[in-house]
């Protein structure tokens, strides 16, 4: 964890995997983000598998959620981020491929950005379980940037709705062993959560480590 930073903005990061070793690529990644001497990790959410959404057929998804303190400005933020992408085997052009690792910026502090490469919350994120499970898990008291529902109650909402099957994993802890508590927060941080529920679709089951 790196010091407090003057004017850092709390932001929350989706991180996903489903090529190669998954689990590895995700601590990978938030190893290299602990490392990056303007971002500060605060909390980690479990690691969650998850049905590959899109028309094509792909192997399932390692998805989490970790939030950082920073006072990088959202584009330099975006090109930090698509560096560790690249680092890590990401190919330019793998926008929907198989890919290594996948870091997505899904909140920044209370800010809505539309500024062509970057539309932040995404367009299409009240809809995906992927994201809100483990955002909930972090930032579940959080209120929305567009409107004045809790990260938590948009969660409730797509549970309720159906659809691609998300299940917690049974792998290790993202940020097992790297400062955080048993609970994937760092000492001396108050995260707001609202804990996701085991099984969120019908014939969601835990699954184990690949």
């Amino acid at each position: 964890m790196n010091g407090q930073m003057a004017g850092a903005v709390p932001v929350f990061l989706g991180l996903g995997s489903n090529q190669g070793d998954r689990l590895a690529h995700l601590r990978d990644a938030v190893a290299s983000l602990m490392a990056h001497p303007r971002l500060s990790v605060t909390a980690c959410s479990r690691i969650w598998e998850t049905e590959h959404v899109g028309p094509d057929v792909q192997d399932p998804y390692l998805n989490a959620c970790v939030a950082v303190a920073t006072d990088l400005p959202p584009l330099e933020l975006l090109d930090t981020l698509k560096g560790l992408e690249a680092a890590a085997g990401r190919q330019p052009d793998g926008h929907r491929r198989p890919r290594p690792i996948d870091l997505d910026i899904l909140l920044y502090g209370e800010q809505v950005i539309r500024e062509g490469r970057l539309t932040v919350p995404h367009p299409q994120w009240r809809e995906r379980a992927f994201v809100l499970e483990p955002l909930a898990e972090i930032a579940g008291a959080r209120p929305c940037p567009e409107s004045n529902e809790t990260i938590g109650q948009v969660c409730a909402k797509i549970r309720r709705k159906g659809g691609p099957w998300v299940r917690p994993y049974d792998g290790e802890a993202l940020c097992g062993g790297q400062g955080l508590n048993d609970e994937g927060v760092l000492p001396g941080q108050d995260q707001a959560r609202e804990q996701g529920g085991r099984g969120c679709y019908p014939g969601a089951t835990s699954s184990s480590k690949a």
